[in-house]
């Protein structure tokens, strides 16, 4: 009964966040075409920013510049490198519904 709610509550999840990605997506679409300038600029800046910061993808992978360890500028931020994310439902499952 757990893996129902579990699966019930996943699915409303996948169609809150793409009802609001589609949405999103008009939006920017709209505002694309109201303000084109405006919006390459934009589009170029946070390009160059993912570029600097190793976010951009390398290969269909995901596989980005941070994930391979290559270097990357952090712009004076000494940031710590940000964990891989796992399967957290394997991670410290604990007491499940007040079981002992």
């Amino acid at each position: 009964m757990n893996l129902d709610k579990r699966k019930q509550s996943a699915e409303r999840e996948a169609v809150r966040v793409r009802n609001y990605q589609r949405a999103r997506q008009r939006a920017l679409v709209r505002l694309r075409q109201k303000y084109p300038d405006q919006y390459k600029e934009l589009l170029e800046q946070e390009k160059a920013k993912d570029e600097a910061n190793g976010k951009t993808w390398l290969d269909i992978t995901g596989a980005t510049a941070n994930d391979l360890g290559i270097p990357v500028p952090t712009h004076g931020q000494d940031l710590p490198p940000r964990p891989k994310q796992t399967d957290s439902d394997q991670q410290d499952e604990g007491n499940v519904g007040g079981e002992e």
